[in-house]
């Protein structure tokens, strides 16, 4: 049995990318999940290469941290002058002079690229014992493209760029698609020959394959099956169709699989997303990050998630989450946010125009209406009234809220952190709760209600309301004395007195 082939992948991604417009390199655009040069790195990783050269060059600063995160055991050769593709090989060699082998090099900007296309090209290269391979591609439109020029025999006879290229070579539709296959030692020794002399004034990679040809070296052709992997982008209007045609295979891979897209023509999914069989996604949807959405769980219309998880049998509808899970059965919106760290056990609710984070929701507990709930762990069934404020911010610190399981709390409720209410307790509606309510106790936190007889046929004579006063009062009165204890400016809803009498626990919230 022969010998495994070490392998190294060069990826060029040094081109400032001019057309995009743009403070970030080219390669650094997203597309759903990933970088250009993402999926790009991600379209080799199959190999199992010993090693990755990237040759950076504009922004290579930002292209170096970036490799950082995603591709850390790739090595950034800087090329600090741009003179061309077979130039930038050259740099990556000289960088690593080790290197036997497979030299697989790619472009940077050729996201849809897949890895079994790769895969692929680098074996019927070394199965063949090729000095070099090059990907090709039949497209509708090969203007701007290298073309791939045969001999009569149908063999590889050079790779023309266009600017350099005759009328009938313009005519040519099988384009070099910039991802080649190389012999270490081979490439080493025709790198250091080549020319500037052509229209670039640059050192053309494609002129390896002329010069090997002409020595009687052996070279070869693959033919991409689908020409739209071979794609480049060269500005903000092809990265858009790419990101079109990138989400038409996602959204194709998972129908395949069992998932309902309802309108997959307005369902964005990131590559790094996962779905399980049976989940539905409903239109205007986004997908995004490290999201996971489980068996049955419906998702959407208008939603989008960011590195959330959403359980099995769960629902999210028209809402915004970031960070977030949302357990088993459970369900969130319409028009809800979720935070990073906010967690929905299993059965729980989170209601209209209703904002967490960083807190537990328990398993089988609602938070319906208006409400922000932040820093706050709430237990099991327990129901959180509208309009509600977990108040979690002195200024300086975050401070936390505990509401026990079984617990009911008011509307207009304000829980001014840190505090707690315990198991099957009750807060009473309009109450600011600033000390902690035993378990079974109700905590009642407002003014006394007193009624001002009078005041608006006194204080808007003339007006609408005092009209209508009037005539509820029967038209013939006139207004009742106010008390002698309301002083002019006295406000309409009294004094600060304490509490009068016993809530009972209509109250309390609305579910």
């Amino acid at each position: 049995m022969p010998e495994p082939h070490t392998r190294t992948v060069v990826v060029l991604a040094a081109g400032e990318g001019k057309r995009m417009k743009s403070s970030l390199p080219k390669v650094l655009h997203p597309l759903l999940g990933r970088t250009l040069v993402g999926h790009v790195l991600n379209a080799a990783d199959p190999l199992g290469a010993a090693r990755t050269l990237v040759v950076v060059g504009h922004g290579a600063d930002q292209v170096r941290a970036h490799l950082t995160g995603i591709a850390p055991e790739a090595t950034a050769v800087h090329q600090a002058e741009q003179l061309g593709t077979g130039h930038a090989v050259r740099i990556a060699l000289e960088a690593a002079p080790e290197v036997t082998g497979t030299v697989v090099v790619l472009n940077g900007d050729v996201p849809l690229l897949r890895p079994e296309t790769v895969g692929e090209l680098v074996a019927a290269h070394e199965g063949e014992g090729a000095a070099a391979t090059v990907l090709a591609a039949e497209v509708p439109d090969p203007t701007g493209l290298g073309r791939i020029v045969r001999d009569a025999t149908g063999r590889l006879e050079q790779i023309v760029e266009q600017r350099d290229a005759t009328a009938a070579q313009l005519a040519l539709r099988e384009i070099n698609a910039g991802i080649y296959a190389f012999d270490a030692a081979r490439l080493r020794d025709v790198l250091g020959k080549l020319s500037t002399d052509n229209d670039q004034g640059e050192e053309y990679l494609t002129d390896v394959f002329k010069m090997l040809v002409a020595a009687g070296e052996p070279v070869g052709v693959h033919l991409a099956v689908d020409h739209t992997e071979t794609l480049g982008c060269n500005d903000r209007v092809e990265l858009a169709a790419l990101r079109r045609l990138l989400r038409d295979r996602i959204n194709e891979r998972w129908m395949r699989a069992g998932v309902s897209l309802l309108d997959p023509e307005t369902t964005w999914i990131d590559v790094t997303v996962a779905l399980d069989r049976d989940a539905v996604v409903d239109q205007n949807t986004q997908l995004r990050g490290g999201s996971v959405v489980g068996a049955d769980a419906v998702v959407g219309p208008d939603v989008t998630l960011i590195d959330t998880v959403v359980g099995p049998g769960a629902t999210v509808v028209r809402s915004h989450a970031v960070g977030a899970e949302v357990g088993p059965s459970a369900s969130v919106g319409p028009y809800a946010y979720l935070r990073p760290d906010a967690r929905l056990a299993e059965r729980a609710k989170v209601g209209t125009f209703v904002e967490v984070k960083n807190s537990e929701i328990g398993a089988g507990s609602k938070v319906p209406h208006l409400t922000y709930v932040g820093d706050a762990t709430i237990g099991e069934q327990s129901n959180i009234g509208a309009a509600s404020v977990f108040v979690n911010y002195d200024g300086v610190r975050k401070h936390r809220t505990v509401i026990g399981s079984h617990a009911r709390t008011g509307a207009d409720n304000m829980f001014v952190a840190p505090v707690e209410v315990g198991d099957g307790a009750y807060t009473a509606a309009g109450s600011v709760i600033i000390e902690d309510v035993p378990a079974g106790a109700m905590g009642v936190a407002r003014a006394r209600q007193r009624n001002i007889e009078g005041w608006v046929l006194k204080r808007r004579a003339g007006t609408a309301a005092a009209e209508a006063a009037e005539r509820a009062l029967g038209g013939t009165q006139g207004a009742p004395a106010v008390p002698s204890s309301a002083s002019e400016g006295e406000p309409i809803h009294g004094g600060a007195e304490s509490v009068g009498g016993t809530p009972e626990p209509g109250d309390t919230a609305t579910e």
